[in-house]
């Protein structure tokens, strides 16, 4: 496990209640962490959740820690952000972790993704045509922006396997809840697990997986440069500054700079739009959100609703 903040803080820990999480948990308490407030977000799309809230409550008196735990429509809120459940899920657990920062004034936040996780997501990105970024995988230390709330998201099992966190539980006999939802072959992170990497562990043998994350490991390291290449971006970006940059810098900036302002969306179509900006005539481009970027006096700029 790699620790990178003090037991003297306070942190947030997602749990859902399942073995991850649970160890991660017992881990945390045997290393000194005791201000622990534990978080727990029912997705509503199983009937078995209202019994794992119950399980954290549980766990919460027994080691004499706070709670934040709510629900939420993850499906309603799919439907009404025009994506799919795991993407709805992803954002609403983020949102709902930002709350949780906010009123107790936390920003540290420990997850549970361990190295099989790291290995699924590298795929996923790989698939899904990612750059660097999203090639470099998840980061043991990482700063983000959700909601206008910074959020320090600790991973420290990053560097542990499924297995080890399987022999962890049985060694010290922990009660954790089984999500069966993890089984179903309709959700794309299920079909990497259960199917797609045991078929590439197949063809290429069982290292593969060590072979895939220290990929990422290499790629991280490549993304911190150029991220720090890149700096904060400005409130406008300059056309003439952009053009004379090279095609990845460019890129770089331009997605840094979506995120920056909170655009939904912000992949490389989005990113594409911008940069188209600075070789047509066309002064004005659309980006998800019913956003607006222009172009005016040498700058890119965002027109937001309302």
């Amino acid at each position: 496990m790699q620790l990178t903040s003090s037991p003297a803080e306070s942190h947030l820990l997602g749990l859902s209640g399942g073995r991850d999480s649970v160890a991660l948990l017992h881990m945390l308490l045997e290393a000194g962490y005791r201000t622990l407030i534990l978080c727990h977000l029912d997705h509503g799309l199983r009937p078995e959740s209202a019994e794992e809230a119950g399980f954290i409550q549980k766990l919460g008196r027994r080691h004499g820690l706070e709670l934040f735990i709510a629900s939420e429509n993850v499906g309603e809120q799919a439907r009404l952000r025009h994506c799919s459940i795991e993407t709805a899920a992803r954002q609403v657990r983020y949102e709902f972790f930002a709350r949780a920062a906010r009123q107790f004034d936390t920003p540290r936040l420990f997850l549970a993704h361990h190295a099989d996780d790291q290995v699924e997501t590298l795929l996923f990105n790989l698939f899904r045509g990612a750059g660097t970024g999203g090639l470099a995988g998840m980061h043991v230390d990482h700063l983000m922006q959700v909601a206008g709330t910074e959020l320090r998201v600790l991973r420290p099992l990053l560097g542990v396997w499924r297995e080890e966190i399987d022999a962890y539980i049985a060694a010290h006999s922990l009660e954790f809840r089984e999500d069966h939802s993890n089984l179903d072959p309709a959700h794309t992170r299920n079909r990497l697990r259960h199917q797609i990497i045991p078929a590439i562990e197949k063809s290429f043998g069982c290292g593969i997986r060590h072979s895939i994350r220290r990929a990422g490991e290499l790629l991280r390291s490549e993304d911190e440069w150029m991220r720090a290449q890149v700096g904060v971006p400005p409130e406008k970006l300059s056309v003439p500054e952009l053009r004379s940059m090279p095609v990845a810098l460019q890129r770089r900036l331009i997605h840094a700079w979506l995120l920056r302002h909170e655009v939904p969306h912000a992949g490389f179509d989005a990113v594409e739009r911008v940069r188209s900006l600075l070789s047509t005539v066309t002064a004005k481009a659309n980006l998800a959100g019913s956003i607006h970027v222009r172009r005016k006096a040498k700058q890119i700029f965002l027109e937001k609703p309302g």
